[in-house]
């Protein structure tokens, strides 16, 4: 009978230890799993403000549609361009209004026939519901007298997250280079 109590005191002893190492485990997994979603929830919006950044291009491109750019942009958000082409001072726009009135007025000046926005180089930090972003740029387009023309640069942006939904807050273009690069049709 000794070697019974003897057993039961020793088991009890080691369920106390898998009790304490079950509650290490616990808390070390309820770390991971939190570190996990944390991670998880920074590439879902890495990927959203890509997809922003996507539809500001499709919305250039599409005769710079200055409605569908501003809807991209909080109420008092900014655009600006810094160097480089004649249809375009430096000046800041404010405001949905303001940027969308540029876009239109690039559209109204008539003189590009089509155009491609290409982003690459996405350098996207996310702090909260605050972001930026860093992207280089290639604009390729046709002027209506049928010369071709390119812009290089980059892109500084700031975003935020309003209603789980990341608009920007502003968004400057670096304009490092601006010219034709080919006279005439291409087909030729």
């Amino acid at each position: 009978m000794k070697g019974f109590w003897k057993s039961q005191k020793n088991l009890s002893r080691l369920e106390r230890k898998l009790a304490k190492q079950k509650t290490r485990v616990e808390l070390t997994s309820g770390r991971i799993a939190e570190e996990v979603y944390n991670r998880l929830i920074e590439l879902e919006d890495i990927e959203a403000i890509r997809k922003l950044k996507a539809a500001y291009c499709d919305a250039c491109d599409d005769d710079h549609d200055g409605d569908a750019v501003a809807a991209l942009f909080v109420k008092n958000g900014t655009w600006q361009q810094i160097g480089g082409t004649k249809n375009a001072d430096d000046r800041k726009r404010i405001g949905k209004e303001e940027i969308a009135d540029f876009m239109f007025g690039l559209r109204e000046a008539g003189f590009i026939k089509r155009s491609s926005h290409i982003v690459t180089n996405p350098v996207i930090s996310v702090q909260g519901d605050q972001a930026s972003g860093l992207w280089k740029f290639l604009m390729l387009y046709t002027h209506q007298n049928g010369t071709y023309f390119r812009i290089i640069g980059r892109y500084e942006d700031n975003y935020v997250k309003r209603n789980k939904e990341w608009f920007f807050k502003s968004l400057t273009a670096h304009v490092e280079e601006n010219g034709p690069y080919q006279n005439g049709d291409l087909r030729d």
